[in-house]
């Protein structure tokens, strides 16, 4: 099979950044799908693996952490599908990727893809929905059903509009939260407002006074998406007696969590592949999840954020959909697809 990777971490625009090679086909075990992958997109983790590092690799590495495609073959232990379901997934960060033809995944963290939608579309969806879905239902503990309770909730948003922020704004809005999401350009603004933001700041000012201007002197809970370190100090400020602060961003410096402390404010680490890293008890529940993001896509109580797909699956449109990535300026989700 054809697959897609890299042997050296390099730029972008070196030709030898990404690379076409053929892999032999894997065969399914144990809990095991066999995917035919057909569309996948490209997040902020693809930038930073293929591009940190050292050294050159012994055989290449495949990256890619969203797919959708269709089961071809399952290993003995599957219970949760059949050959021919049409799925979709993160995977794993410790396993092969998804800039393949064909790709191996634990049935545990796959969910049944939703119908109404296109490839790229669905492609887009897993790892943000996933790493959102989390950090406000899990990290969080927002109890999702309890709207009534929630609209006297408050959430900030750091980053509303990126690829995390994008669903995770729809998420909090169907919860019934009071959404704060930051935004910085015109663009970003009117896109975290369809996506259900009551409210909007600018990341770029003081998010301490663009807060407080709105007439919340704290808010109940904050999402991190994006420069923890430089964000701290404004949301140990922000975050109320009590709140509770999720991240998924890596800090460069150390925070200083004693600015947490008269508060009694809890702060948590959000990774969507702790599950599948460590085999978790609960990996099972991303397969659960996705069932019900497909549900809730297909009903129209969410929507795709894809805001750009590029065709087909080849080395020339992962390097484009890596270079709009890198400049951090990308609304939604970038899709490449096969259909």
């Amino acid at each position: 099979m054809k697959a897609i990777g890299f042997t050296k971490h390099l730029p972008i625009n070196d030709p030898d950044s990404l690379e076409e090679f053929t892999e032999e086909v894997p065969t399914p075990a144990g809990h095991d799908l066999l995917v035919k992958v057909i569309a996948t997109s490209v997040n902020p983790v693809d930038v930073g693996v293929r591009g940190h590092g050292r050294g050159t690799l012994k055989q290449p590495k495949v990256i890619g952490w969203d797919a959708y495609g269709i089961v071809e073959k399952i290993g003995d232990d599957v219970s949760l599908f059949k050959p021919g379901d049409k799925v979709f997934y993160a995977g794993s960060f410790i396993r092969s990727g998804s800039d393949s033809q064909y790709q191996l995944v634990d049935e545990r963290i796959v969910g049944h893809a939703p119908t109404k939608l296109t490839a790229a579309e669905i492609g887009a969806m897993p790892l943000t929905s996933l790493t959102a879905w989390e950090a406000l239902f899990e990290r969080l503990r927002i109890d999702r059903k309890a709207r009534e309770q929630n609209a006297r909730q408050t959430i900030l948003i750091i980053n509303g509009s990126g690829g995390v922020g994008s669903i995770a704004t729809q998420l909090a809005h169907l919860a019934g939260l009071k959404v704060i999401a930051s935004a910085s350009r015109p663009e970003t603004i009117k896109w975290v407002k369809q996506n259900g933001a009551d409210y909007t700041v600018n990341h770029r000012a003081n998010l301490v006074t663009e807060v407080r201007k709105l007439g919340f002197h704290y808010v109940d809970t904050i999402l991190n998406l994006n420069d923890l370190d430089g964000h701290w100090n404004e949301i140990a400020e922000l975050i109320k007696p009590e709140g509770a602060v999720c991240a998924i961003t890596e800090n460069k410096r150390g925070i200083d969590l004693q600015k947490l402390t008269k508060k009694a404010a809890s702060f948590n680490w959000e990774w969507m592949y702790t599950k599948s890293y460590y085999h978790t008890d609960d990996m099972i529940t991303q397969h659960q999840i996705l069932d019900e993001v497909a549900r809730l896509l297909d009903n129209g109580d969410i929507h795709s954020t894809v805001t750009k797909v590029l065709r087909p699956i080849n080395v020339a449109n992962l390097k484009r959909a890596h270079a709009l990535v890198e400049t951090n300026h990308e609304i939604g989700k970038v899709a490449i697809s096969n259909e």
